[in-house]
């Protein structure tokens, strides 16, 4: 497969981004009704997507019990995804300290900021609205998180915010039209579709022009790290203690979780248009392709 797009002029491509914000940005506090009833027997997330589907556990639980779980689960990927923004948001601030704003590619990474401060709220109101625990990813990965906004740049930097976006946007979009699905997950859903389209194409232009100036021990480097810090996000987006919403152990779940092939699927299926785009930048390949396959992401 070859490349899908090629890396135009920074300024170029952030101008026409910033047009689109100003076209096709939303508010969550206005574009969602946070106060309209959930739907009795719609799910929150295609049910063949959860995590224990196709298993002996999930064929003990009820419709209720089934629907319950894909609650907690969306609610967990979601928290995730709001540690992800936080982190992205560093990375950002980081990433735009030296440049000069007066430049449109600056003005755009400084949109981007904001559009995640908002994407940010709106996952933290739907936990919030579903009356969800507070799930999120364990402490070590917390902990890694604060280095790598700390510390990454370059291309592994947007690569891994790609793998990050991409992943989630995959299931986001099986949902944001889906009538079996709450209709307030379909409106969070189609929010972060639309304002994330941009946020895709800022990073993968950013990893086609940084990665051919790499050294061949550079291009290691940040492969390995591209492939770890991908590894670290997929595996944290179902927190194990989603299962105690219907009796079910966290080790017991999680063991299950990990060995279902469905699961693993739903993992590819996940990356299946990001791994593409990362192989032919580069990205992935080497030694560090073990580390993709241990995630089931390829």
């Amino acid at each position: 497969m070859a490349v899908e797009i090629q890396p135009q002029d920074r300024d170029v491509t952030a101008a026409r981004l910033l047009k689109s914000s100003v076209k096709n940005s939303y508010d969550p506090y206005v574009d969602i009704d946070w106060d309209a009833p959930l739907v009795d027997g719609k799910a929150f997330m295609p049910l063949e997507r959860v995590s224990l589907y196709g298993t002996p556990l999930w064929d003990r639980l009820t419709p209720e019990q089934r629907i319950e779980l894909s609650k907690h689960e969306i609610s967990s990927i979601m928290s995730v995804g709001l540690w992800f923004e936080i982190v992205l948001m560093q990375l950002l601030a980081r990433y735009v300290y030296n440049l000069d704003a007066r430049t449109e590619h600056a003005q755009y990474a400084l949109t981007e900021i904001g559009d995640e401060t908002r994407h940010s709220v709106m996952f933290a109101r739907t936990a919030e609205r579903l009356g969800v625990p507070r799930y999120g990813v364990p402490e070590i990965v917390r902990r890694l998180g604060k280095v790598f906004a700390a510390t990454a740049a370059g291309p592994s930097m947007f690569a891994a915010v790609l793998v990050a976006e991409e992943t989630t946007d995959r299931l986001q979009r099986s949902m944001m039209d889906d009538d079996g699905i709450q209709p307030l997950i379909r409106a969070v859903n189609r929010i972060h579709v639309v304002e994330e389209a941009r946020h895709v194409r800022f990073a993968k232009e950013e990893v086609l022009r940084t990665v051919p100036r790499l050294s061949r021990s550079g291009l290691r480097w940040h492969r390995a790290r591209t492939a770890l810090v991908s590894y670290g996000v997929v595996d944290t987006l179902v927190d194990p203690r989603v299962y105690r919403s219907v009796g079910i152990d966290p080790r017991e779940g999680r063991a299950a979780a990990l060995a279902n092939p469905h699961f693993r699927e739903t993992r590819r299926w996940m990356a299946e248009k990001i791994v593409p785009f990362l192989r032919d930048a580069g990205l992935i390949g080497g030694r560090s392709e073990r580390i993709w396959r241990g995630a089931y992401l390829l």
